[in-house]
C-alpha cells in the first residue's frame, strides 16, 4: 500500500529513508562510525585526522597540532550511519590546560538526526560553527581536550583525547 502513496514516498525520501541501497555492514554492530575530523582555516591547508586508520586516536594525544592565536577555523566531521536511524547526535568537547578546565572550555554542538547511509548518500559531513583561537601571550601553550560523539539516548559513539598548541604562528 505504501508503494502506491507518492506523498508518503517523498516524505520518506526527505528523511533519508527508501532512497538507495543500504550500506550497513552486518558484521559491524556500530550505529555511527566517525571516519574523519578536519580543521579548516583560511590561508592554511586543512588538517585532516583520518580516524579509520589504526592507531589514529592514540596519535591525536601524542602529536598535538598547532593553531595560530586569533585564527578563525571550522571543524568538520565525516561519518556514516548504519542499521537504524541515529537520533540527536551531539559533539561534546571539554578543553583543559594542565588539569584546569578553561573558562568556556566545555562546548556542545548539535549535529542532528540521520538515517542509515545508502549508495546514493554514502557519507554525511557536518561543518561546525566557526571558532576563533584565543590570543595573547597567556593563551599560548598546550591544551588537552576530550571529545565525544553522543546521541539523545546517552550512547557514546566515539570518545577520544587529543592535544593542540596555541602558538604565535602556524
Amino acid at each position: 500500500l505504501d508503494e502506491n502513496d507518492e506523498s508518503l514516498k517523498r516524505y520518506k525520501e526527505s528523511l533519508g529513508l527508501g532512497g538507495g541501497n543500504d550500506l550497513s555492514d552486518p558484521n559491524d554492530p556500530r550505529v555511527c562510525i566517525i571516519h574523519s575530523l578536519s580543521m579548516e582555516s583560511p590561508g592554511r591547508e586543512p588538517v585532516v585526522i583520518d580516524l579509520s586508520t589504526p592507531g589514529s586516536l592514540e596519535d591525536l594525544k601524542k602529536k598535538p597540532f598547532t593553531i595560530k592565536e586569533g585564527a578563525k577555523f571550522t571543524m568538520k566531521a565525516q561519518f556514516k550511519v548504519q542499521h537504524e536511524i541515529l537520533s540527536g547526535l551531539h559533539y561534546v568537547q571539554t578543553v583543559k590546560r594542565g588539569k584546569i578546565r578553561i573558562p568556556g572550555g566545555k562546548t556542545s554542538e548539535m549535529i542532528g538526526s540521520y538515517a542509515p547511509n545508502t549508495d546514493k548518500n554514502p557519507m554525511y559531513t557536518k561543518t561546525f560553527a566557526e571558532e576563533e583561537a584565543p590570543t595573547g601571550m597567556l593563551a599560548r601553550g598546550n591544551y588537552n581536550a576530550v571529545s565525544r560523539f553522543v546521541d539523545d539516548d546517552g550512547k557514546t559513539h566515539l570518545e577520544f583525547e587529543w592535544s593542540f598548541d596555541i602558538a604565535k604562528d602556524w
